[in-house]
């Protein structure tokens, strides 16, 4: 690690991503108010905020992680040390028994998948299963969990099956699990509870604890944080047995930091087009497969609202590597440093080498105004990968 003072923040390394310390501090209060009035356990989706480097501070507001698999479960018990609730489509078999070993909770998606590994289970390991509850309001297929065919959790239908096929399983379920939301608010939340109540409620007597999913845009302005916490807490008193689990990922990164990167080259065919080192492809693929348009620090996403306009390209060899159309106040060159806001959570983990380009490097903007650079990136990186 590296840590430069304020005033050399033009030496960072382009492209960089640059977490706010001081934006996640109050990202994570909210969620720890929320966490003690509501008498729930909150936890960090790694598959949306796995900055390592910060989870010295994360772990002093969260409870824990909830991981996807061997690899971001292994991270939690190894670098956050709290608890580690595992949660997959289908386990490896030669990755469940490290699985298990380092795994609070383990959540399946299928009876078929309890069956095949209860016998590997350890005694700390509590088990739950992943419930479709077939209610969601996510208008984009790709991020939604309950779509139609969804492979994400067990229905009513193929729940009532598993009982007969496998009589004697749910005497070893403690939990369920449900995910149905995302970027979403609280009043989504209250109508996937009405629907899984309805269809799972009578099970829930015998349970330990209920996991209510992420998807939860709690640290969003015009979220609904008091609806959230008198809902959690009501929850609470009608079921008191029922330990109640939230695990946001984009909530705790949400709006905590940027993407800077520099303008390599401007060329014109027909439009202005500046060329970054910053790929749609490579560093913020939700700008293509959402679609989603990026902000950016100064510049208008009308590209006709200000006086000089630009499409903005990455440095790849893909013809489809565009992030978009903006315009400015005054015109760009060779050199300038573009800002795109808001790329902390779900786009440092889903990056990728393609062409050889260079992941961003990984900076920590501390509270005290100094910069630390956590991560570079170069040739070795990529070497690895292939």
């Amino acid at each position: 690690m590296k840590n430069i003072t304020t005033n050399q923040q033009q030496i960072l390394p382009s492209p960089s991503y640059v977490c706010e310390e001081s934006l996640l501090l109050n990202n994570l209060k909210l969620l720890k108010k929320v966490q003690e009035e509501a008498d729930v356990s909150i936890l960090l989706a790694l598959k949306g905020f796995s900055l390592k480097s910060s989870f010295d501070l994360c772990r002093q507001y969260l409870k824990g992680c909830c991981a996807s698999g061997l690899n971001e479960a292994l991270l939690a018990y190894e670098e956050f040390k709290g608890e580690v609730h595992t949660y997959s489509p289908a386990f490896k078999p030669n990755e469940f028994s490290k699985i298990a070993e380092i795994s609070n909770h383990i959540v399946f998606n299928s009876f078929a998948q309890l069956n095949l590994y209860k016998d590997d289970v350890k005694s700390h390991n509590s088990l739950g299963l992943r419930i479709n509850p077939e209610y969601s309001s996510v208008e984009v297929d790709l991020y939604n969990p309950c779509g139609v065919y969804s492979r994400l959790g067990i229905t009513k239908e193929q729940f009532l099956k598993g009982l007969e096929e496998y009589p004697n399983n749910l005497e070893l379920i403690s939990g369920f699990h449900f995910h149905a939301l995302c970027e979403q608010n609280f009043d989504v939340l209250e109508a996937v509870f009405t629907k899984f109540e309805e269809n799972f409620g009578e099970y829930f007597k015998d349970l330990k604890w209920l996991n209510f999913g992420g998807g939860h845009h709690i640290t969003r302005k015009d979220y609904d944080v008091a609806g959230l916490i008198a809902f959690l807490k009501g929850i609470r008193a009608k079921y008191p047995h029922l330990k109640i689990y939230l695990e946001p990922g984009e909530a705790v990164g949400w709006k905590t930091g940027y993407l800077e990167s520099t303008v390599l080259d401007i060329v014109h065919n027909g439009i202005d087009i500046a060329i970054l080192d910053a790929s749609a492809e490579c560093h913020m693929p939700d700008t293509l497969a959402m679609p989603y348009k990026a902000e950016i620090r100064g510049a208008s996403q009308d590209p006709s609202e200000k006086a000089y306009s630009y499409r903005f390209g990455g440095n790849t060899c893909l013809a489809g590597d565009i992030i978009g159309d903006y315009s400015f106040d005054k015109p760009l060159k060779v050199g300038d440093k573009i800002i795109f806001e808001d790329m902390i959570h779900y786009t440092m983990v889903k990056t990728t080498t393609f062409n050889g380009v260079n992941l961003p490097s990984i900076v920590i903007k501390r509270c005290n105004g100094s910069y630390e650079i956590v991560t570079n990136f170069g040739y070795n990186d990529f070497k690895s990968r292939i």
